[in-house]
């Protein structure tokens, strides 16, 4: 019996020690929650008179780095990419350009770097040594936003100058750099005392240098003076995700400007060259400018007549053309040869006429479109040769077929709306007296006026005296509408009604600081789209038949006056034309009327645009998880995290 016990004595005793000699983390036990720490360099943190270009941070355990070639800057900015890496408690920089004199170096690793196992992070580290005496030390921040709708721009550039001449950002490199976040936000380190002005780039070619118009850059007219002053913050300390362990006020030095808001654009591109040309259809072809021209192309033709060949149906921006074929003889010949002579831009940046020759072929070549007609025909034939075997009424000839024409109107519409109506091809013809507008009152239908106002030889807006709960009823009469190439309309007959007025909410605006600017006003919807806009200028907005819903407000001052958010330019010292959100969500309810006042600059811009529109969502910050304070819970234990 006394042996018996001593061998389970003995067993209790190799279990326990298995137990505690197993690797990793024992069931119940503490999870690691230090971030690592750096425990030494070479060169030595902010050291000076540096003449080495390799340097090495060592780190109290195995370390990872994430996404290094994204979030690790260096500035001054290099030219040739330095290489930094890391091998188990140690980061390894290397330096490929030539270090400057008396200068301050700064490698920002942001959040890259943190421990190998739990990932815990190191924060937002900055290894700083200067080639100089001294060290410097100011920082200035901000933000990067789009111009055009507030998103904040991720990892795009921005640097100071010391030259404050207007044409330095196209002329050297930046002095000092740094790369926005998720949220739009940079900082700038290691700056000395001074002037700076002050500019972002999305750096195509890698040469910090503004020099193609397809990068997007922000300016400020502002000259940056960085200066600091010692300052005061709340650093809480959680127990868990809802109760404060402690409140600890921390000193730290706060340097300015601090608020920096950049609004990037693109510039319009105005170099004019032919891009291509295209031929879909055997009736039309397109051809495609980089930019568009009042003038538009002289066209010759080498193997046809080219005078008064065409219906010309030009783009907005009259960079695309699109040339319908007249003549039929023209649609059934394969290939087209022409010469167009148009305005490009040559090498010194000056429009010169230029003329090129093109053969422009059809998709689809004319034998086999004849191919397959003649097998459209055979199938006709035979259906109406069955209705024939059958006593079924029945054609002899093939009809031909309609032009038809799409029109855009549903069973109930919005009473500030209209109906486009868009054929497949330019109209030749359009009768206004067999097309009818009816309304009902009282059970009775009476002609309703309306106009038809012409936007391309292609597409038409129907106009009418909407009234609310009203019913209409459009009617078209055949050969209404013919085309160019002589096919005509069927009769069309559609019926829809207007809404109620109490169907629809209102929604009236005051502007505050804005009576006196022209500005366009546009109310959103919860993807940041256009549903409805006002232009304004005396302050007063009005939205009327607005369906009811969630809606978000933008507005844009319109200094030129024509409608339309224009970019800026660099060369002309021109921003891009000022962009505000109001920052809250609008509800607007059917039968409600609601007033609001707005004052679009009341805030920063960078707090403006409400986050459920906005489509750069901000990265998760990267924290100690705190997995010791659930696990305390879970053994029912009090758990005090070291501070």
């Amino acid at each position: 019996m006394k042996e018996s016990k001593f061998t389970i004595l003995i067993l209790t005793v190799l279990l326990f020690l298995a137990s505690c000699a197993k690797m990793g983390k024992p069931d119940g036990g503490w999870y690691d929650e230090t971030p690592p720490r750096v425990v030494g360099a070479s060169p030595a943190e902010k050291s000076t008179g540096v003449k080495a270009k390799t340097m090495y941070i060592y780190f109290s355990e195995f370390i990872k780095m994430e996404n290094a070639s994204e979030k690790v800057v260096v500035s001054p900015p290099q030219l040739e990419a330095a290489e930094i890496t890391s091998t188990g408690k140690r980061i390894k920089i290397e330096l490929k350009d030539s270090l400057k004199e008396n200068t301050t170096y700064t490698v920002d690793f942001s959040d890259a770097i943190s421990d190998n196992n739990e990932g815990n992070p190191l924060g937002n580290f900055t290894y700083t040594f200067s080639t100089g005496s001294e060290i410097d030390t100011m920082e200035v921040s901000g933000y990067v936003l789009e111009s055009e709708n507030l998103e904040p721009i991720k990892g795009i550039l921005v640097g100071l100058y010391s030259n404050l001449t207007d044409t330095i950002f196209k002329k050297s490199e930046m002095l000092r750099v740094s790369r926005s976040d998720s949220r739009g936000h940079f900082v700038i380190k290691g700056v000395a005392p001074g002037k700076y002005r002050i500019y972002a780039l999305q750096d195509v070619d890698g040469n910090f240098v503004f020099n193609q118009k397809s990068e997007k850059i922000a300016f400020s007219h502002d000259i940056i003076v960085p200066s600091c002053k010692p300052d005061t913050r709340q650093d809480t300390l959680w127990k868990d995700s809802l109760h404060i362990n402690t409140i600890t006020p921390i000193r730290y030095t706060h340097y300015y400007p601090d608020d920096i808001v950049l609004r990037a654009f693109t510039e319009q591109m105005t170099d004019r060259y032919f891009i291509k040309s295209e031929r879909k259809d055997a009736n039309h072809f397109t051809l495609f400018f980089s930019y568009g021209d009042d003038n538009l192309p002289q066209i010759k033709g080498l193997n046809f007549n080219a005078d008064n060949a065409f219906v010309i149906e030009s783009s907005a921006k009259k960079d695309t053309l699109t040339y319908w074929l007249r003549d039929t003889a023209l649609v059934n010949q394969d290939t087209l040869r022409l010469q167009i002579s148009y305005m490009h831009t040559d090498s010194m940046g000056i429009l010169q006429n230029q003329t090129d020759t093109l053969e422009i072929l059809a998709k689809t070549s004319y034998e086999k479109r004849l191919k397959k007609e003649q097998k459209e025909y055979e199938k006709w034939e035979k259906a109406e040769a069955k209705k024939k075997e059958k006593g079924l009424p029945y054609d002899s000839v093939k009809p031909k077929e309609f032009l038809k024409p799409d029109i855009q109107v549903s069973g109930e519409m919005d009473p500030d709306k209209n109906i486009l109506i868009s054929f497949p091809t330019p109209l030749a013809r359009m009768d206004t007296s067999a097309i009818h507008l009816y309304s009902e009152h009282d059970s009775l239908w009476y002609r309703s006026p309306f106009e038809i106002e012409k936007r391309t030889d292609r597409e038409y807006v129907f106009k009418g005296e909407w009234r609310p709960d009203i019913q209409y009823s459009l009617e078209i009469d055949s050969l209404a509408f013919e085309d160019i190439y002589g096919a005509v309309s069927d009769k069309y007959k559609q019926g829809f009604k207007i809404k109620k007025l109490d169907e629809y909410s209102s929604l009236l605006l005051t502007l505050n600081d804005m009576s006196d600017t022209t500005v366009v006003v546009q109310l959103l919807d919860g993807s940041d789209k256009v549903v409805k806009e006002v232009t304004t200028s005396n302050g007063q907005v009005e939205f009327y038949y607005v369906t009811p819903g969630s809606y978000y407000l933008r507005l844009f001052v319109d200094s030129n006056k024509n409608g339309i958010w224009d970019t800026g330019n660099y060369d002309e010292g021109r921003q891009a034309e000022e962009v505000y959100y109001y920052p809250e969500k609008i509800e607007c309810k059917a039968k409600w009327d609601i007033t609001e006042s707005w004052n679009p600059k009341g805030k920063p811009l960078y707090r403006q645009k409400p986050g459920v529109i906005t489509k750069q969502k901000p990265d998760k910050d990267k924290k100690i998880k705190n997995q010791n304070a659930e696990r305390a819970k879970q053994l029912g234990l009090q758990y005090i995290p070291h501070v």
